[in-house]
Parts: C-alpha cells; sequence; structure tokens
C-alpha cells in the first residue's frame, strides 16, 4: 500500500500572539511553531497501518516553521519518503495550499492519503476536503482509525460522529482520509534517534508556486479578546467560604 501523509507546522498556542502593524493578519515572525496535532495522528495512523501489514509512508510538507524537525522526527518514526516543499513567504490559505499538496501527490499516486481534519489556524475551512477534491478523489472526514479491509484494494476505518456515535466502514482506495485521532497515541522518539534520522534522512525538496486566485473571503481587522473579570479566590474558614458560595450562587439566581 502507497500511504502519503500531509503535515502542517501551525502557532504555538502556549505563547502569546501578536497582531501586525496592518491589522489584518497575525505577526509570525516571532512565533514558535509546532506541528498540526491532528496531522500527527494522521502519521502515527501511517506508521501502523505500515507495521500492520507493511505499506510506504511519504510525508509531504511546506517549508515553513519548524519544518525540518518535524520531517526528521517523521523519519525517525518510519516514515520512508520525506518531501518538502518551498515556500516564498506566509503559509498559503487551506483551498490554495490543497492545489500545491495535490500537485506533489498526484505523481506519487498514492493508495492512501492521511491528512489532519483540523488545524486551529484554518480560518476559510478545513484543508482535507480542499485536498480531496484537488486530487479527484473520495473523502471521508473524522476517522479515529485505519487498517487494512478485509477485501483487497480496502480499508476499514472507524468514522466519529456527533455524540460520541462510532461507525465503521468499509472504504474503497484511492481515498483521501481526515484523520481525527490514530488508533493510538502518536509515539514518542528519542532525541538520538531524531539525531541519527539528521545524518541518514534525505529530503526531496520541490519548489511551490501559491496560485494566485483571490480567497473567498477576507480579514478587515483582526482584535485581540477582551479582558474579562477576574475570577475571585475565596480564603478563611470552611464556613466563610461555604456562606461565601452560597452568596455567590443567591447573586445569581441560582438559590433562593
Amino acid at each position: 500500500m502507497n500511504i502519503a501523509v500531509v503535515v502542517r507546522q501551525v502557532p504555538d498556542l502556549i505563547e502569546p500572539l501578536e497582531i501586525d502593524s496592518s491589522g489584518a493578519t497575525l505577526d509570525l515572525s516571532s512565533a514558535s511553531f509546532i506541528v498540526n496535532e491532528s496531522d500527527d495522528h494522521a502519521l502515527e495512523q501511517a506508521i501502523l497501518v505500515k507495521e500492520a501489514g507493511g505499506a510506504t509512508v511519504s510525508v509531504v510538507a511546506l517549508d515553513f516553521g519548524d519544518v525540518d524537525n518535524t520531517l526528521y522526527t517523521a523519519a525517525a518514526k518510519g516514515a520512508d519518503r520525506i518531501i518538502k516543499l518551498s515556500l516564498d513567504g506566509e503559509p498559503p490559505s487551506p483551498r490554495a495550499a490543497a492545489a500545491l499538496y495535490a500537485a506533489a501527490l498526484k505523481p506519487l499516486n498514492p493508495d492512501l492519503v492521511l491528512v489532519g481534519v483540523q488545524a486551529h489556524d484554518e480560518l476559510d475551512g478545513g484543508l482535507s476536503p480542499f485536498l480531496a477534491a484537488a486530487l479527484g478523489l473520495p473523502y471521508v472526514g473524522v476517522i479515529c482509525g485505519v487498517r487494512r479491509g478485509a477485501e483487497p484494494g480496502t480499508v476499514t476505518v472507524c468514522k466519529e460522529f456527533p455524540g460520541a456515535v462510532m461507525a465503521q466502514l468499509n472504504v474503497k482506495l484511492p481515498v483521501v482520509l481526515g484523520i481525527v485521532g490514530a488508533e493510538q497515541p502518536p509515539r514518542y522518539v528519542p532525541v538520538a534517534k531524531i539525531r541519527a534520522a539528521m545524518k541518514s534522512a534525505q529530503f526531496e525538496e520541490q519548489v511551490a508556486v501559491a496560485p494566485g486566485a483571490t480567497p473567498p473571503l477576507s480579514i478587515c481587522r483582526l482584535e485581540p479578546p477582551a479582558s474579562g473579570s477576574h475570577a475571585e479566590m475565596l480564603s478563611g474558614s470552611e464556613d466563610e467560604v461555604a456562606a461565601r458560595i452560597a452568596e455567590i450562587l443567591a447573586q445569581k439566581g441560582l438559590r433562593k
């Protein structure tokens, strides 16, 4: 089985993000970047399928943020092929990025394309369905498990619906799957193994040219969230704290 995985860099939300001077976009020059969580699960799922019955795993990523470390980690986990798409400027919108990834993926002729179902910096929709459309392949999203199907040319997937309802589907290949979670958490890779991958892994670098199409929406202005009221810290004896809690509940109409 030929599996392709898309991995993306997203801003690390642990650190505050700044708005640039235009007021319409974020200033990412000093931001820290991490691998997108659901993409990390997509990679883990690809490695699990490979370990279960053999497969070739190719990883594709845009050259942005701390992507080299992410790609070396992917190689250390067991990815067979690493493709890095050079990028001039800021990351494109999901729709534009889908065209870039599709151009790199089509020559691979993958049976299975795995990509995270969401990223916290996406605004005009998720990448995964746009990528399926760009590749001309069927799409199934919100997947939390992938295994080889009982019949050749199929996979069995676990799809999550609202209310934590789970369904098992048999899907014909080729297909694009939007992964929300792998069958197990992404594995930890020791630093020594990543350093070894840095010496042996070879990146295939390709030039990515973002399409010049007008985006379907534009941002007029960004504003930081307004600070709300601060929490009240209760102190005193147990009786005093209990009395204050009862008073707060009564003020809010939750206690008569």
